[in-house]
């Protein structure tokens, strides 16, 4: 039972998600890129470095904080069989009825507005830049990450379409 004096780990939290993306090999910045690249044509003043400033900021929102944590660890956990059957076997396949992995996601796109929701469905269909490189790489566990990134960088996408509109 939590007592009075929790409080809650943000930083250790941030620390967690960050680490652990840099392990599996994302750069921030490359996130940052695809945010850029999907929002220059509305906001022709846009720099990637603005990109990668509100990405930062996005990526301390607890509300992603704790999908993504939850996200990378089911990956992993998946990976060293630490799950199990029938779980195990639905999230090594990522099964397509699964849907977990894009409800998760769902929850961090949506933290900015149905923009991210929008921009999120179009990430997922077409599996831009690094996102791609996860959803086609067989030597991992990639259910959840792939689909964490592109929702990481729908949030940044509907953050940067609320400043800017």
């Amino acid at each position: 039972m939590l007592t009075k004096d929790f409080k809650y780990p943000d930083t250790k939290a941030h620390e967690f998600v960050v680490t652990r993306l840099k392990e599996r090999g994302v750069d921030l910045h490359q996130l940052a890129k695809i945010a850029f690249d999907l929002q220059q044509q509305f906001i022709p003043e846009l720099t990637e470095e603005d990109c990668y400033e509100e990405l930062l900021n996005v990526m301390h929102k607890r509300e992603l904080l704790n999908n993504a944590m939850v996200a990378l660890e089911l990956d992993r956990l998946a990976e060293e069989n630490q799950i199990k059957e029938p779980l195990l076997s639905i999230i090594r396949k990522d099964a397509g009825v699964f849907g977990v992995d894009e409800a998760l996601a769902l929850q961090i796109s949506n933290i900015y507005g149905t923009i991210g929701a929008t921009n999120f469905g179009y990430l997922d269909r077409v599996k831009y830049g690094i996102i791609k490189s996860f959803d086609t790489d067989e030597k991992h566990i990639n259910t959840f990450i792939d689909d964490l990134l592109g929702a990481i960088v729908a949030a940044v996408c509907g953050k940067i379409a609320h400043k800017y509109a």
